[in-house]
């Protein structure tokens, strides 16, 4: 595919990087990626070690006592050449996203407008970065207060938004200073690879050091433990499921480390008397097939007054009857695939608990096959009818189940 070369993608590629700088280790295993799309192989990745780990921190360390010196309006405009950058690989980095996730084409390209939209308002603060000055007791004297960097920063971001997360963490620690290392998920290392070689575009066009902007692919039993263990990080960027945030949590408090946290979500809507069907119903549909319900954000629950609960019931039947799933780069398609055949067992394994709790499925939870589908990771959203004491209710399932 055409945007695979654009963005610098080659059949086999390399998971950690400084800057413009790969390693080269190939002895930690190798990633073969294949599109949740159409089941095919895109390109593979040879996972970073522990070794290499510890080579970025050593030159993030160096790359942060000259970066926290530039002064922030200065970083600032590096962020916003980045910005302009992703504006310039806008299509094919989107389309990337779309291919590897399985999101639809513009969800994709809105994630990278995210991006871009991140290093506008990044750049803005560049420039906001204040602080108080006192009055002090001590003639002839007077107090400040004033913003200092952390210094080196990590982003671990999931699946489910592959490159906006990281950017959103990325973007604004820069402007204050800080250096980052991103940990992306396993699931979509090449839209990963493809937006560092398009930060390395800036970092070569203004002559900085490697260490700035570190990426590093590899397995969370080695390198995400080491991240959340080791006291040279100052913050850690989590996001994933409860569990993991959870975990996360434990460790990076235990040293006394930062954290944000972007964990799971059990969403609800609730729909009274007097809401606007017009209005309400595509809400619902969107939040809860949209990216194929894999978001945190990601609609689970819909609570409906008992005096409409027909008319809704019936109004979404009709609207899930009428969705199209299929291709997500086919923008005539409204769902596209889950992200591997794991998360449509998950999905199998949810519908299950619901009927043995004593639920009703009303509409869809069946896999779908045949031309079109070969990948075995398309399903239809499904609807199910429950009580709220259930024990499936009281926890998020990270599919179309509403």
């Amino acid at each position: 595919m055409e945007f695979l070369k654009i963005l610098g993608i080659s059949n086999t590629n390399f998971g950690s990087s400084s800057g413009e700088k790969w390693n080269q280790t190939k002895s930690e295993g190798e990633l073969k990626i294949h599109s949740p799309v159409d089941g095919k192989f895109i390109a593979s990745v040879y996972q970073g070690s522990e070794k290499d780990y510890e080579k970025l921190m050593k030159t993030a360390e160096g790359a942060f006592l000259f970066w926290r010196m530039v002064p922030a309006p200065k970083r600032g405009e590096i962020v916003r050449q980045i910005g302009n950058k992703l504006r310039e690989y806008k299509e094919p980095l989107g389309s990337l996203v779309s291919y590897e996730m399985g999101k639809s084409l513009q969800e994709g390209l809105g994630e990278v407008q995210e991006m871009i939209d991140i290093c506008d308002f990044a750049v803005g603060q560049s420039r906001q970065l204040y602080g108080f000055t006192m009055q002090s007791e001590r003639p002839m004297h007077r107090m400040y207060d004033q913003y200092h960097p952390l210094g080196i920063v990590c982003t671990i971001s999931a699946f489910n938004f592959p490159v906006a997360v990281y950017a959103w963490n990325a973007m604004l620690a820069a402007v204050c200073g800080d250096v980052n290392i991103w940990k992306p998920s396993s699931k979509v290392p090449l839209s990963a690879i493809a937006t560092q070689n398009i930060i390395a575009k800036v970092l070569k066009e203004n002559n900085l050091p490697e260490g700035i902007f570190n990426l590093i692919i590899g397995k969370g039993s080695t390198v995400g433990e080491r991240i959340l263990n080791d006291k040279r990080v100052a913050m850690v960027s989590v996001t994933g499921s409860t569990m993991v945030g959870k975990h996360a949590a434990e460790v990076v408090s235990a040293r006394f480390g930062k954290t944000i946290l972007e964990l799971g979500g059990n969403n609800a809507i609730i729909i009274t008397p007097e809401a606007d069907l017009k209005i309400a119903i595509p809400a619902v549909v969107f939040g809860a097939v949209g990216t194929a319900g894999q978001r945190c954000t990601s609609t689970r629950r819909l609570i409906i007054h008992e005096s409409i609960y027909n008319k809704v019931k019936d109004s979404l039947l009709k609207a899930y009857k009428s969705l199209k799933i299929g291709n997500p780069l086919d923008q005539k398609n409204h769902m596209g695939p889950l992200i591997d055949k794991n998360a449509v067992n998950d999905f199998l394994t949810a519908l299950k608990r619901v009927k043995s709790e004593g639920g009703k499925i009303i509409f869809g939870g069946d896999v779908i096959s045949g031309k079109g589908y070969e990948s075995g990771c398309y399903v239809s959203p499904a609807i199910v009818e429950a009580q709220n004491h259930y024990e499936i209710v009281q926890e998020e399932t990270f599919a179309p189940i509403l």
